[in-house]
């Protein structure tokens, strides 16, 4: 661990027995892998949460995250009508509500085995944390770290202690090290549990105190944070600070309390005036045995004249030595009497105390028969270090030359920024077509006839699940794209193969075997939402079609182009993206040559969260449990303002999590097919034909106006919108297109 070079943070959903995998492939770029190691875990995989975002306009990908998976949420379940939408809705009775919410991740205890896979380095939260919750966990984890490299780690209690004092809402041990549903989940509470110290046996209401038998050796003092938790009455929960000094008496520890306390109510210590002081003091002035300094080698000279000079190589770990040469700053005189012996000067010389630097190795060449202050020497060491930070600086610094052109390329590149403009109002028109995305044979056949212009086929086969035979896996999937590229090709419309969110070493290897035979069955191109999957499918078929879809998080120009050298030629936009924002983007790219077409996510319920934990492991209906995990059934979580959120089961067994109300940007189909848009995307993945259907032929008449009296029935007064709103799922919304994201 240590590498010295940049990094790049795998995601906590990434399992170590993974980690080493990507670590083992990648160990000749000079990039190094870090795994979060400490700290709060996100629900969703990493980047690809939008669920803050679609609330309250506050972006996860922006460092923003309200944190809506702390909140609570019941779980609904319910047939579904015609239109995929929700009905006859009950509510699920789960003992726990907090249904989004891990419990914390601590990897202290498996540091051994972390330290011994191939990866460089660990994170540990500290965004929104207190100083002394990030002295008391970094250095933890930092003494820890140096024991494991001695070879004398051993998990230390009273460590982890601190630790769980410091914050914790219990912990777990992560997808990192295998940890899954109940023992990754704290679905109970949100909130710091801190340490449990013991249970109430007794309170006596005269004397306003409790007496608690504690299950470990604990001393508290007045300032502690008490928290009193039955989990049989946990509206009955509270907590306080301690006012004054508890008392020891026969059968435990008496507390003074302002309120009454049921028998049997677990106490935790959530706060500690002690571990506060010993983090301040970590803080302020480290123990050295957290300090790492730079190891220095010094040459010390003085010369026939008493010049006294020093030099140095300052060898810092993984990278190359620092040559330091110093000038001369002082002469030392011929001493009267009492001479400076060479020990005395070179322990002068050699403190570092305040410095970043500990001295290795010396030389020193003097004959011992001078003289000079103490404070003069002192000075010249000074003076040599405070030259030594500097050249270790510059020495991390690229060269003249490179920063002259890497700021060529800031001033080109800014330059190309401020060429982005919109397309001029009253432009030409160009073509712009319809495309569905789908995961039901279904709803493609529909929305082929409708008149889509593409099709994008999601076919739920094709995920791993354990107790499915991949061969029985493949034959489905093939047999699935197989007959939706057979009904397309009646309509005239393109089929893609649209690969899960996801995809992992088993669908890979399953890519590699399914998609030459589908390629020789007529399929062109897939749809991908990451740039490692986009690899594999042009290794496996060379030549195939790259379609991006929302993992890309296509935001900028300078995204468009990244992914067009990678030879994507169909990007959808980020649906974070404002109207005006889509527009300059559109306008900055609109003469690169050979860009990808641009679409924009228009119609449909907005993914905002793809997670590992199965929502569906919580009802009756679950495959593990013997159920079916049936279409028919809908299932949803509904928020405390009464918003119910969709939730879609893959076959992998991961949760998809939508948005409340379905994103319809009709009203917009004009602007966007001005600003140079290619394709207006409809996600009915989850919704039946009749929904692909009409959905298809809404915004088909609205791009040709002309073609809407060919409808049946086309003498209805009903516009687009009020067509829409009759089939959406919880309503309409414009997303972040009128509104855009919050800044801070």
């Amino acid at each position: 661990m240590g590498r010295d070079f940049p990094g790049s943070c795998l995601p906590a959903n990434c399992p170590l027995p993974r980690s080493k995998g990507i670590a083992e492939a990648v160990r000749d770029l000079p990039v190094g892998l870090e795994i979060f190691a400490h700290g709060a875990l996100c629900y969703s995989y990493s980047g690809q949460c939008l669920l803050s975002s679609v609330i309250g306009g506050r972006s996860g990908n922006r460092g923003m995250c309200a944190q809506p998976c702390r909140k609570h949420y019941t779980l609904v379940e319910g047939k579904t009508d015609k239109y995929g939408r929700p009905a006859d809705l009950y509510e699920v009775p789960v003992k726990e509500h907090y249904l989004l919410s891990p419990k914390d991740l601590m990897t202290y205890r498996d540091l051994g085995r972390i330290a011994g896979s191939p990866v460089a380095s660990l994170k540990i939260e500290g965004r929104m944390k207190s100083p002394e919750y990030v002295a008391t966990v970094v250095s933890t984890y930092r003494r820890a770290l140096d024991a494991v490299a001695a070879g004398t780690f051993v998990p230390d209690p009273s460590a982890e202690r601190d630790l769980y004092l410091a914050f914790n809402r219990e912990f777990t041990r992560g997808y990192l090290m295998g940890d899954r549903l109940r023992d990754l989940m704290g679905r109970d509470r949100p909130d710091n549990r801190g340490l449990c110290i013991g249970k109430v046996t007794r309170f006596d209401q005269r004397a306003r105190t409790v007496t608690i038998v504690p299950d470990r050796p604990i001393a508290l003092h007045p300032g502690d944070g008490i928290l009193f938790h039955n989990p049989e009455h946990p509206a009955a929960s509270w907590g306080c600070s301690l006012n004054s000094e508890p008392l020891a008496v026969k059968d435990g520890i008496e507390l003074t309390v302002a309120r009454p306390v049921l028998a049997g109510t677990r106490v935790y210590l959530t706060s500690s005036v002690d571990l506060a002081a010993r983090a301040r003091q970590i803080a302020g002035s480290p123990s050295p045995d957290l300090r790492h300094p730079v190891p220095v080698d010094l040459s010390v000279r003085v010369d026939a004249e008493g010049h006294l000079s020093i030099a140095g190589t300052i060898r810092p770990p993984g990278r190359s030595p620092v040559s330091v040469t110093g000038t001369p700053g002082l002469t030392m005189e011929p001493a009267r009497s009492r001479p400076l012996s060479r020990e005395q000067l070179a322990e002068q010389l050699t403190k570092t105390g305040g410095t970043p630097f500990a001295v290795a190795g010396r030389s020193l060449e003097y004959d011992g028969t001078r003289f000079a202050p103490v404070s003069g020497i002192n000075q010249v060491r000074r003076d040599f270090f405070t030259q030594a930070e500097a050249e270790l600086v510059a020495a991390s610094r690229p060269a003249p030359a490179d920063a002259r052109a890497a700021e060529q390329r800031l001033k080109h590149y800014t330059a190309r920024l401020r060429e982005g403009t919109a397309a001029p109002a009253g432009s030409a028109r160009h073509s712009c077509g319809v495309v569905l995305v789908a995961d039901m044979l279904e709803t493609v056949e529909a929305g082929a006839a409708a008149g889509a212009a593409m099709v994008c086929f999601e076919p739920d086969s094709f995920l791993c699940r354990k107790g499915i035979h991949d061969e029985d896996r493949l034959v489905r999937t093939e047999a699935a794209i197989r007959a939706a590229l057979a009904a397309c090709r009646k309509k005239h419309c393109r089929l893609v193969w649209k690969l899960p969110r996801v995809t992992q070493g088993a669908e890979m290897e399953a890519l590699r075997t399914l998609l030459p035979r589908l390629v020789t069955a007529g399929l062109d191109a897939c749809m991908t939402d990451n740039p490692g999957t986009a690899a594999a499918l042009s290794a496996a078929a060379p030549g195939i079609g790259l379609f991006g879809s929302f993992g890309l998080n296509v935001f900028n120009a300078e995204t468009v182009r990244v992914f067009a050298r990678q030879n994507f030629g169909w990007l959808l936009l980020s649906p974070e993206l404002s109207g005006s924002e889509i527009a300059v983007l559109a306008g900055a790219v609109q003469n690169d040559t050979g860009r990808p077409q641009l679409s924009v996510f228009v119609q449909g319920s907005l993914e905002t969260m793809v997670t590992e934990d199965c929502l569906h492991a919580l009802l009756s209906t679950c495959r593990k449990k013997g159920g079916s995990c049936a279409r028919n059934r809908w299932i949803g979580i509904r928020d405390e303002t009464g918003h119910l959120l969709p939730v879609r089961t893959d076959g992998a067994c991961r949760s998809h999590i939508l948005n409340a109300a379905e994103t319809s940007l009709i009203e917009a189909v004009p602007d966007l097919a001005a600003a140079g848009i290619n394709s207006l995307v409809i996600d009915a993945r989850g919704r039946p034909g009749a929904y692909a259907r009409e959905m298809v032929t809404v915004y088909r008449e609205t791009l040709a106006p002309g073609e809407s009296g060919k409808r049946k029935g086309a003498g209805s007064k009903k516009t687009p919108k009020d067509r829409i709103r009759e089939i959406a799922l919880g309503g309409i919304t414009t997303g972040h297109y009128v509104r855009g994201l919050k800044d801070e």
